[in-house]
Formats: C-alpha cells, structure tokens, sequence
C-alpha cells in the first residue's frame, strides 16, 4: 500500500518505457533507486533492478514500473522524476 503524502518518485514515459524493456530482458521485477554518500552535495543517486522487496524497502507503482525505495532514502528522492 502507497504511503500517504507527497509522491516520491515519477517516471517519464520514455523512461518507463526503457526501464520496462530492460527488465523484460534481464527477467526483474523491480527498478530499485535510492541513494548513497557521495556526490557534490553528499549524495548520489543509485539505481538497479531486483528481483524481490528488501525489509524496509517502500513499494510504489509508476506507469507499470513497480519501484522499490528504502525507507531511509524517500525524503531524499521526494519529487524526483
């Protein structure tokens, strides 16, 4: 179930269009994007497929792209497309 509030993340529908071709070539079932330190402003962005939802991932469908977020990653990624 989608949490309440702003949406996290959107996909363009190029995007969702790619990352759901790539998918069904690499047979996953999750586009994973998070972050990590690094970066210019001390965070990147990351991303990769997976196969299942980690402990504290949040689930969110966007445009037939099921996406996986950590919980710990949402108010960073809040608005992004």
């Amino acid at each position: 179930m989608p949490r309440p509030g702003p949406k996290v993340v959107s996909l363009t529908d190029a995007a969702a269009d790619r990352v759901k071709a790539i998918m069904a070539q690499s047979h996953r079932a999750y586009l994973r994007v998070g972050v990590k330190n690094g970066g210019c402003a001390g965070m990147e962005y990351v991303m990769d497929y997976a196969d299942a939802p980690e402990p504290l991932d949040e689930v969110h469908e966007e445009k037939d792209v099921k996406i996986l977020i950590k919980a710990n990653a949402v108010l960073f990624l809040i608005g992004s497309t």
